[in-house]
């Protein structure tokens, strides 16, 4: 197999600094999930609470919802942002930097115990999410792949 030579744009420091942003966002996320467990009284391992055990098993499994929507994102967000980011860094750092933000609304926002109000910020990460699946397939392309770099 061959091998194979990989350069990275000098912008992609960007990219690695949005992604330890949202480690940083996410670290504070499963804070706030253990502060709502003793708040709420939902003892470890349980993940949600039972309405029928618990009077306030809604207010808590919002904020572990918001949390557990913002884990099973990070793959995805995670792989967008290396790959088309290595096209074009500073539009992928952008988008993650908005995508970040946007989740801290999103947990915020679900956290009141009103799935609904994750939406009123939170919606625009999906917008980014968008953007970066555009980098990411602009990166993808044959064409781009040994062409110089636009940004």
């Amino acid at each position: 197999m061959g091998q194979v030579d990989l350069v990275l744009p000098k912008e992609y420091g960007f990219v690695a600094i949005v992604l330890v942003l949202y480690c940083l966002v996410n670290f504070w996320m499963a804070g706030q999930v253990g502060k709502a467990r003793k708040r709420f009284n939902v003892p470890y391992p349980t993940l949600y609470a039972l309405e029928s055990d618990n009077k306030d098993a809604k207010l808590f499994n919002c904020v572990q919802r918001g949390h557990q929507n913002s884990l099973e994102m990070v793959p995805m967000f995670f792989t967008l942002m290396m790959l088309g980011g290595m096209r074009h860094p500073c539009t992928c750092a952008a988008l993650g930097l908005l995508y970040t933000v946007s989740r801290v609304f999103y947990f915020k926002g679900y956290a009141t115990g009103d799935p609904q109000k994750r939406l009123t910020v939170g919606k625009y990460g999906f917008l980014a999410l968008l953007g970066l699946m555009v980098s990411t397939v602009s990166f993808g392309q044959k064409e781009h792949l040994n062409a110089p770099r636009s940004e």
